[in-house]
């Protein structure tokens, strides 16, 4: 049996307190690895950016694969019976990601996060883009490594997902991405795993992942992003134009990145939008996932 949400990462239940600013001003990305075959750069500075949000989670933790996992589960009566793949960003298992996935639950679905950080999120080093209260902290070599075990972790993780809650073939799977789990949305995509995908705020996409699409796919984006900017969504809506691929482009004027995760809250257009992105993949889900789409 799975354990309760207690802390931060595991416990009972959890209350996140008063919504907090983690960082008022954006940059484009700066760093070091060779981005040029991206379409979808690397996580960067304005992925640090964002707003801790106010709630209770109601999730609880178990080992899938190796890895610990956050499931939520649907309230009870409304179950659709299928399954979400949740890829988090690289704030990892932190409140506002709770909230999300106790969301998609609300919607019907059991959903199903890995932590492919480890305990390790970005935010136990830099609080924002500005705090460089670590000075040991190398953002760069930290995702190296991450990103290293998520790539090995994330197939095999699948694999027992779906050998747990496959009900022989008979569930229908979809897996929803945000930043940071962008691109392993893509690969799901690309094979047989899911019936469809979702992600938000990208990034590490390059565009063999747009190219190889064989499932539906929907694409939150905001106005300001420097990790998934105006050429670059332009160039992927291309490809997979070309490709003659299923997908939905939805673009929100005047937020940045991090908007369907980390925005602020006591925004009244922020939090629209925020709940506008979940509505609308929830929608893209019930329709891809239901019995007339096969």
């Amino acid at each position: 049996m799975g354990q309760k949400v207690s802390s931060l990462l595991k416990g009972s239940r959890i209350k996140t307190g008063e919504n907090q600013k983690v960082s008022q001003t954006e940059s484009p990305v700066n760093n070091t690895e060779d981005s040029d075959d991206y379409l979808a750069n690397p996580s960067g500075p304005c992925c640090l950016k964002g707003t801790l949000h106010k709630g209770e989670a109601r999730g609880r933790w178990e080992a899938i694969a190796g890895v610990e996992t956050y499931i939520s589960e649907p309230p009870q009566g409304k179950a659709n019976g299928h399954v979400l793949l949740y890829f988090p960003d690289v704030w990892g298992m932190f409140p506002n990601g709770f909230l999300i996935m106790d969301g998609f639950a609300d919607a019907g679905y059991l959903v199903l996060g890995l932590d492919y950080f480890r305990g390790d999120p970005v935010w136990k080093h830099r609080k924002n883009r500005h705090d460089h209260s670590d000075p040991t902290f190398d953002y760069e070599a930290w995702k190296r490594e991450h990103t290293t075990f998520a790539d090995e972790a994330v197939p095999r993780w699948v694999d027992e997902v779906k050998s747990c809650h496959g009900n022989g073939g008979k569930t229908k799977f979809a897996c929803v991405g945000y930043c940071f789990g962008a691109p392993y949305v893509c690969d799901e995509l690309a094979k047989d795993t899911v019936a469809a995908g979702a992600f938000a705020h990208p990034a590490f996409l390059k565009e063999r992942h747009f190219e190889n699409l064989k499932k539906p796919l929907f694409l939150s984006c905001s106005e300001v992003d420097h990790t998934f900017d105006v050429q670059s969504r332009c160039r992927a809506l291309d490809i997979m134009q070309a490709g003659n691929k299923v997908f939905h482009y939805q673009l929100f004027s005047g937020v940045e990145h991090g908007f369907a995760l980390r925005g602020d809250p006591d925004d009244p257009y922020q939090r629209w939008v925020k709940e506008q992105s979940l509505e609308q993949i929830v929608k893209w889900f019930d329709f891809w996932l239901s019995e007339k789409t096969g």
